[in-house]
């Protein structure tokens, strides 16, 4: 097995991608829009994935949050609120907030595993700050620490129950960014000790199974690299201040806050101490480059990915996905 997660080109698996992807072996893939057209058509390629790897526990993931981020969408899937919606709530209702946020992640876990998905991307952890981009904004759980990790957890709880693996991120943080990280690096000039405030939900929910981290530079720590590529904050921020023992996977490696080839941004990620890098656009000649970067994953990271696949199982019987849109609804409306 290679320290990789891939993406697809389309909705059905070629021939190319059968062949290379049986001999690369990824960790696991990550599916987008292109990959969705129904749920049978999910169903089908999420079993091929399964039947090429030869494992049940196969990492499939998705980008499912909810408002502006969402590869499954209507009219096929219903509608799910940004984050913004259980911050609302939580102003004036906290416990509610917390009831509705975990029965939200429950039902969108069920709508997962229906068609085969077993990891979602989600939750975000990044706090919230006053004029920072708006790649975060609204997807944000909030701008308070305790209420971020309090509604973080309740969506990895309810992902949990409905059988699906939830990825914090983008750890150490996003949230006070001043850049889309999609286009550009961002740099984060803040002092260590204001820092502290974005890495509290991390710390609070460093129990994580899986985490995601942040092409961000944080000047405090290492001004030479982001997050992604540096050793120094994956060592002593994530692993050390925050304590995360969790599967640490890098943000996409297409994303324009890196430089460099695929072969080199691979190495670096994995160099600086990721578990696995992620590349999603399924361009077969990007694939091939990421994968010329890597040997086989380490055992530390295999037990890693296996303890986290080892946290869900059959989403129990009887459990009524209408129920708990209906709950979720009926909370919310009193935002």
């Amino acid at each position: 097995m290679t320290p990789l997660i891939l993406g697809l080109s389309g909705p059905v698996l070629t021939d190319a991608e059968r062949t290379f992807f049986r001999d690369v072996d990824p960790a696991g893939y990550i599916l987008f829009r292109r990959n969705v057209v129904d749920r049978a058509q999910m169903r089908a390629l999420t079993d091929a994935l399964r039947d090429l790897a030869g494992r049940d526990d196969l990492p499939i993931l998705i980008d499912q949050e909810g408002g502006r981020v969402a590869r499954m969408q209507p009219p096929e899937w219903p509608a799910y609120p940004a984050g913004a919606a259980f911050d609302a709530l939580y102003e004036i209702a906290p416990v509610s907030a917390i009831e509705a946020m975990r029965a939200n992640a429950h039902a969108l876990a069920l709508m997962l595993r229906e068609v085969g998905v077993t990891v979602d991307c989600l939750p975000l952890l990044d706090v919230r700050q006053p004029g920072a981009h708006d790649i975060i904004g609204d997807r944000a759980l909030g701008a308070e620490p305790l209420r971020v990790a309090a509604l973080g957890r309740a969506t990895l709880e309810g992902l949990q129950a409905g059988g699906v693996v939830g990825v914090v991120k983008h750890v150490p943080g996003h949230g006070r960014a001043l850049a889309d990280s999609h286009v550009e690096l961002p740099v984060v000039d803040a002092p260590a000790e204001v820092l502290e405030t974005d890495l509290r939900p991390f710390a609070t929910l460093n129990w994580a199974p899986m985490a995601m981290t942040a092409h961000v530079v944080y000047t405090a720590w290492d001004a030479d690299r982001c997050a992604s590529l540096s050793p120094r904050v994956i060592g002593d921020v994530v692993r050390g201040r925050i304590g995360f023992d969790g599967l640490l996977m890098s943000d996409d490696l297409g994303m324009h806050a890196l430089t460099g080839t695929f072969r080199e941004r691979t190495a670096l990620v994995l160099a600086a101490g990721c578990d696995v890098a992620l590349h999603c656009s399924g361009d077969m000649e990007a694939m091939r480059a990421c994968a010329g970067g890597v040997g086989d994953i380490t055992p530390l990271a295999r037990a890693r990915l296996d303890r986290a696949m080892a946290t869900i199982a059959e989403p129990p019987a009887g459990a009524d996905f209408e129920a708990l849109i209906a709950t979720r609804d009926s909370l919310l409306s009193h935002a």
